[in-house]
């Protein structure tokens, strides 16, 4: 057989298990000495095959996207917004079908559509919706993105559809290490595939799921039952949660199961879709001008809505950094009273069209903090942001760099006590009973000026400040002397180091193990690291060349901060073990229960895979719980979990 055939065989059902199943079955070393033996082939005899993985690679940035006429109109949906009008649809359906039909209840994805083209079982192109009628040729990108096949069994000429997504994790582990963060998932994914280089879309790794066969060259209309079995068995990415419904009662009940489970997912959902399941049905109820008749998406509570800027103020981060906060009239968003809302920086400001007195709109997505996506309407009296000269804080003269302004005074009270909270924040050197306003306290009575000084601080002193009592006083020096020995991943986040977040600072302690290995890396040593990028490379080695920054570490150190760095596996009951948590626990937070799992031999994982070999379910435990009764997982309640923890 062709070896080269053969590695493309192989390597595609690996990329297949590994993106798709979620269930990889060979390690990453094995599909990289392949993957590099096929690219060598390739290299010598000057041939790659349609299908073969080399072609995901991002190529070189092109012009400009290049108009593309849909084979069959990509219809959007009409939408409902409340239980009448979604009971008008299911009525009308019924009405028109003289009787009750068969629907089925999907996820919607708020992301960005495309149409995928398949020609005798190859992979032509890949397109943006667009109109409808014509959407852009983005297929340089999507040949970056493994959540679907190159090379089909289907002969025909095809055309199926789906949701371009980032999801949730992967969008915070890409704003860690990000020059420009990406503020929300949507956007992020709009964003990755409509970039002129598919360089930066592989870089942000977005996904694909499919839901919909647009079109089929000799082939009757798919019932949506039969489109999904299809998608599944050629190899495209689908999200699991597919329901079939007989009654309107059990579509109603569907929803609601998608509106509750939708919070606790990866990916950014805004509503469900239901489309009536038998195709010649569908034939028959047709479709206007916009929308087909047999489908229609529910959307649940608007999560963007206008209200007026009534004031932008500045705050001081712990770096020195200023971001702008819009001061808004109040307004229900998402279930909450939304009064403020971020801007990222003054540019942000200029290129939203920003201006105090002016309408904006506002997102919330998955429970962050709003933001303001644009202005919609300015008036006679709308005015425009002023850009700041002085430190709001302390008057210092603020510095540019690039699109930030800085503070460079680090003594600027709002720097100082952020630095401090960050400092003894959980994920840092877990100083229980610590707080912002403890914080503040310490630097206007005490002149607390660096996490150093928290060493020196005494009983004395903490008896003068407001609302410290003789219990509440020798906690916070119990828990104060207890963070001296912090692990070393956590000691290296809780110094603050610029863009350093928590995977980065994980990263660096396994690869480093001490902080002298850590100050004396090079540039080249930290930009070899996975999650670290040139950026915040170049940041590390800012800060320990810093002399400031020297003379602190040394100051920890002589107070008796000694981070320690252990990669002994902890052994308990929990040895071996994958374990999933979902549902709520009546007797422990999810950060409590997960910690007692990991400091007794577990790993714990915020999704169920095939690795998973335990699942942790409380009460209301909703897709997780299914998806591991489905996988034969083995499933424990809270009362078996405790009885797990005094073994």
């Amino acid at each position: 057989m062709d070896r080269k055939r053969e590695l493309v065989d192989v390597l595609n059902k690996w990329a297949h298990e590994y993106y798709v199943l979620d269930n990889p079955t060979v390690s990453d070393k094995e599909y990289d000495a392949a993957y590099d033996e096929l690219r060598r082939l390739e290299e010598e005899s000057g041939e790659v095959y349609p299908d073969s993985p080399t072609r995901r690679v991002g190529g070189e940035p092109i012009k400009g996207f290049e108009k593309h006429t849909h084979i069959e109109r990509l219809f959007s949906l009409d939408k409902s917004v409340s239980q009448e009008e979604l009971t008008s649809f299911l009525t009308k359906v019924k009405k028109l079908a003289n009787g009750q039909p068969e629907y089925t209840v999907e996820y919607k994805f708020d992301g960005l559509t495309v149409c995928l083209t398949y020609d005798k079982g190859a992979f032509v192109r890949a397109t943006t919706r667009g109109n409808g009628i014509v959407g852009e040729d983005v297929t340089a990108q999507a040949l970056t993105i493994p959540s679907f096949p190159l090379k089909i069994s289907y002969q025909g000429t095809l055309e199926v559809r789906g949701e371009a997504v980032i999801r949730l994790s992967v969008l915070d582990k890409y704003n860690q290490t990000a020059t420009e963060p990406l503020k929300n998932a949507r956007n992020a994914a709009a964003g990755a595939i409509r970039n002129l280089d598919p360089k930066i879309t592989k870089l942000r790794k977005p996904d694909i799921y499919f839901y919909d066969v647009n079109y089929m060259s000799d082939g009757a209309p798919m019932s949506q039952t039969s489109a999904h079995e299809f998608l599944k068995n050629e190899g495209f990415k689908v999200f699991p949660y597919f329901k079939v419904c007989k009654t309107d009662e059990e579509v109603i009940e569907a929803i609601a199961e998608v509106e509750r489970e939708r919070k606790t997912l990866d990916v950014l959902t805004d509503g469900a879709v239901i489309k009536v399941n038998d195709a010649s049905l569908r034939e028959e109820l047709g479709a206007t001008d916009k929308f087909p008749r047999w489908a229609m998406a529910y959307k649940f509570e608007a999560e963007e809505v206008t209200t007026l800027l009534n004031e932008v103020v500045w705050q001081v981060g712990r770096t020195g950094k200023l971001t702008p906060l819009a001061l808004l009239d109040p307004v229900e968003l998402g279930g909450a009273t939304v009064s403020r809302a971020t801007l990222n920086n003054y540019g942000d400001i200029m290129r939203k069209g920003v201006k105090i007195g002016s309408r904006v709109l506002v997102r919330r997505s998955n429970e962050v903090i709003p933001e303001i996506l644009g202005a919609t309407e300015h008036y006679a009296h709308s005015k425009e942001v002023e850009k700041p000269t002085l430190c709001p804080a302390c008057g210092q003269a603020l510095e540019e760099v690039g699109a930030h302004l800085f503070c460079p005074n680090r003594k600027c009270t709002p720097r100082v006590v952020a630095a401090l909270d960050h400092y003894a924040s959980k994920n840092a050197m877990n100083i229980d009973g610590f707080s912002e306003s403890t914080a503040l306290l310490l630097v206007e009575k005490k002149g607390v000026e660096k996490p150093s000084d928290l060493y020196r601080v005494t009983a004395d002193d903490l008896a003068e400040l407001e609302g410290f009592k003789d219990k509440k006083i020798q906690n916070l020096l119990t828990a104060i002397e207890k963070s001296k020995t912090p692990t070393m991943d956590a000691f290296i986040y809780a110094i603050g180091i610029d863009g350093v977040g928590r995977v980065a600072a994980k990263d660096l302690a396994v690869r480093f193990k001490t902080m002298q290995n850590l100050q004396n890396a090079t540039l080249e040593e930290l930009i070899a690291l996975e999650n670290v990028g040139e950026i915040t490379a170049k940041a590390i080695v800012d800060y320990f060349a810093d002399e400031e920054n020297a003379k602190e570490l040394q100051a920890l150190a002589l107070a008796g901060v000694a981070p320690v760095w252990s990669d002994e596996k902890k052994e308990g009951i929990f040895s071996g073990h994958s374990v999933v948590l979902t549902g709520t626990l009546s007797s422990f937070k999810r950060s409590e229960a997960q910690k007692l799992i990991e400091e007794r031999g577990g790993v714990c994982q915020s999704s169920v895979t095939a690795k998973t070999t335990l699942v942790l379910a409380g009460e209301e435990a909703g897709s997780k719980l299914d998806k591991a009764k489905k996988l034969g997982i083995q499933i424990i309640d809270e009362e078996t979990f405790k009885k797990m923890l005094e073994e």
